[in-house]
């Protein structure tokens, strides 16, 4: 129980300096894209910064996951492991989306969070935060099921 209560903080400060890569590349990708194309392309400046910063906190998360959460399967080459993990974020980002999205319909359709919420920057960032749980739960579950060796 200790060994996996220590493999879930390592997890979770992994998590956080992921977090902090993919926030500080989009934010700043993001700034210089919309500097330099104008305020009518803020889509495709999201879109792009986005991509990016979640592109390279994948690949850091995966070198430190493996280094320092996770045991390695003796009979996994590194570039399959590295393609499941990938394979495992897109799935988890896919679930952030899928939750995000369904939360922005729930606002949209309830005129009591409307009214509670009536900024929906409040409403984003709770749905922010309850998909944000939902994916660490799935990404630590679906990581040490299927990407760590087990005696």
């Amino acid at each position: 129980m200790k060994k996996l209560f220590a493999q879930i903080i390592k997890f979770g400060f992994v998590g956080g300096v992921c977090f902090l890569i993919d926030f500080a590349i989009s934010t700043v990708l993001f700034h210089l894209l919309r500097g330099m194309l104008g305020q009518e392309a803020v889509s495709a400046a999201t879109a792009i910064g986005g991509f990016v910063g979640f592109t390279i906190s994948v690949v850091v998360n995966y070198i430190l996951s493996m280094r320092y959460v996770f045991e390695r399967k003796e009979n996994l080459s590194k570039r399959k492991e590295f393609l499941i993990f990938v394979i495992l974020s897109i799935i988890g980002l896919g679930i952030n989306e899928v939750i995000l999205l369904g939360c922005r319909r729930a606002y949209e359709g309830s005129a009591f969070l409307m009214e509670t919420f009536y900024d929906d920057t409040w409403w984003f960032a709770l749905s922010k935060v309850i998909a944000t749980a939902v994916v660490m739960v799935y990404n630590f579950v679906s990581r040490k099921i299927i990407l760590e060796k087990h005696e």
